[in-house]
């Protein structure tokens, strides 16, 4: 694969959406910076990536401390002009209003909220120096609803999704893309997969159609997708979701 030379940075590289975005941006030729808490679990992906030709810089880092947030966007500008940042922490919980404590409710607010206003004002600030880049953030379907026992996670989303507005308006006229993508369906991982059989069982789970759930590679082709729109015709807020699902 060609190099190029940019880096994107993943705030939030989990096992599924967060590494396909690695995989993709990997490809074409980006040094990508993983970051999550515990970045030992990033060395099969890092190998992976090496071995298809690419770069995966694992960092171990605290999405919700300005610090850490701050240390690991100026690492990757330095390793190479920073281009993309993708917001993707994970924090969803559902816990009924009279369980959710005041550390939960503070906790997940943390993870789904607080880390996307560091993560989008750190990255706008490197950006605003190269005059260019993308910022992208993960939502849910708690983005735009509230379900039942969603109060604390879909506060904490519905806030990201309004920030992210925000800060589209403010920093798209200086050339920087904020997008917020709304993933409005179960996506295809080992946790969605059990909750799936739990509720409906093994041989119904069995005899799912093969796309009744979205494929974190297809998540990651969209934020491909957005990164490569023309500025004359911006998208800000994408949702997406498998043919089959209600909505």
């Amino acid at each position: 694969m060609s190099s190029r030379n940019a880096s994107c940075a993943i705030v939030g590289a989990g096992d599924y959406i967060g590494s396909a975005i690695a995989r993709k941006f990997a490809s074409e030729g980006y040094t990508v910076f993983a970051g999550r808490r515990n970045g030992d679990k990033l060395e099969p992906l890092r190998a992976e990536i090496e071995a298809a030709g690419g770069t995966l810089v694992p960092v171990s880092m605290d999405a919700r401390e300005e610090k850490s947030v701050t240390d690991f966007l100026n690492a990757a500008n330095e390793a190479a002009p920073l281009e993309v940042v993708i917001s993707n922490p994970g924090a969803n919980v559902n816990y009924p209003l009279l369980d959710t404590t005041e550390r939960i409710f503070f906790k997940v607010w943390e993870m789904a909220c607080k880390s996307g206003f560091l993560t989008g004002r750190e990255a706008a600030r490197i950006m605003l120096e190269h005059g260019r880049g993308s910022i992208f953030f993960t939502g849910a379907t708690a983005s735009m609803r509230g379900g039942t026992g969603y109060a604390a996670f879909a506060s904490a989303k519905g806030g990201l999704r309004l920030m992210a507005q925000a800060m589209a308006r403010e920093l798209g006229p200086q050339n920087i893309h904020v997008a917020h993508l709304v993933i409005d369906a179960g996506v295809d991982t080992a946790f969605v997969r059990e909750r799936i059989e739990a509720a409906v069982g093994k041989e119904a789970l069995d005899n799912m159609p093969a796309d009744r759930l979205m494929d974190p590679t297809s998540i990651a082709n969209a934020y491909w997708a957005l990164h490569q729109q023309s500025r004359d015709a911006w998208t800000f807020e994408m949702d997406l979701r498998p043919y089959g699902e209600t909505w």
